[in-house]
């Protein structure tokens, strides 16, 4: 018969309390959760490392099979047209403007001149855009939506000073109107 030493050193040792217990191991798996999250981080980062450096040129069969027949078609879309389509949209609320509104001559002129504040900033960025034909890089464009947003908050703020009779919401509607010209143009495409 073989006696049972119970003089372990587990039951010498004080009970921890449970929620001791629960703390020591919370603390053990938040360690380890920031380790991997430190790890799979370094690891993301390489994978887009990765993904940069591994750009695979299409040939004109396999862009034509993913986009289309007229993938390599140029676009019919170009900034004078579109700068037009402002003018025509800006001009149709003007007149609609005139005809639904009492008294009809401040709301229409500033329902044009909302217009205006859209189109003609366009306009010289469309005009930039031709001159520099071939020479567009990133700063050149940069410079040119700088000068478009220049003239718009120039003309908003000239409009605000010297036209004392400016109806607000016809100016800002139909400025709105012939700022979505851009979606309408880029759907067009």
């Amino acid at each position: 018969m073989a006696v049972q030493k119970s003089g372990t050193a587990s039951d010498h040792a004080p009970k921890q309390s449970d929620d001791e217990h629960r703390t020591e191991h919370a603390v053990s798996e938040t360690n380890s959760d920031s380790s991997r999250g430190l790890r799979a981080a370094h690891h993301d980062a390489w994978d887009a490392e990765q993904q940069d450096n591994n750009i695979v040129s299409l040939t004109r069969a396999e862009a034509e099979k993913l986009f289309g027949p007229n993938v390599s078609r140029p676009s019919r879309v170009t900034p004078y047209k579109v700068v037009a389509a402002q003018m025509v949209l800006s001009l149709g609320a003007t007149l609609l403007w005139w005809l639904f509104y009492k008294p009809p001559g401040d709301a229409a002129l500033s329902a044009f001149l909302g217009g205006a504040i859209c189109w003609v900033p366009s306009a010289l960025f469309a005009a930039r855009l031709k001159k520099l034909s071939g020479a567009e890089t990133v700063m050149s464009w940069m410079i040119g939506e700088a000068l478009k947003m220049g003239a718009t908050i120039a003309m908003f703020v000239a409009i605000a000073f010297w036209y004392h009779g400016v109806q607000w919401v016809p100016l800002l509607v139909t400025y709105l109107i012939a700022l979505k010209t851009y979606w309408i143009a880029l759907a067009w495409r």
